[in-house]
């Protein structure tokens, strides 16, 4: 199914909000809404998650599980809207709350 394209502005948080999760690298040979979009290997850094309350270690880390099937950039598979995604040490997924609208992949 078609989904649009994550870039590096997109809105991505934790299951345990207000945690923000941000690309650690982005992918300069694509932009969208000029801002370079992100690759599966890329690894996220979450910070701010609400879990630190509790006896289990908050999200600080998040990769991706899956990507677009036929878009790539330099031969990674770009990340779309519903791109499944997997936090450590928690095992819970990032959501994308909000991402460019202007470009879709499959």
């Amino acid at each position: 199914m078609p989904g649009f394209l994550l870039h590096q502005g997109a809105i991505v948080t934790c299951s345990h909000p207000p945690g923000q999760a941000q690309p650690t690298v982005a992918s300069l040979r694509v932009k969208v809404s000029s801002q370079a979009i992100v690759t599966q290997p890329t690894p996220y850094a979450v910070a701010g998650c609400a879990l630190t309350g509790s006896p289990n270690p908050p999200c600080a880390t998040a990769s991706w599980v899956t990507g677009a099937i036929r878009v790539s950039s330099l031969k990674s598979p770009v990340l779309l809207l519903d791109s499944r995604s997997i936090c450590a040490p928690t095992g819970t997924p990032l959501v994308v709350m909000s991402t460019q609208i202007r470009v879709k992949g499959i």
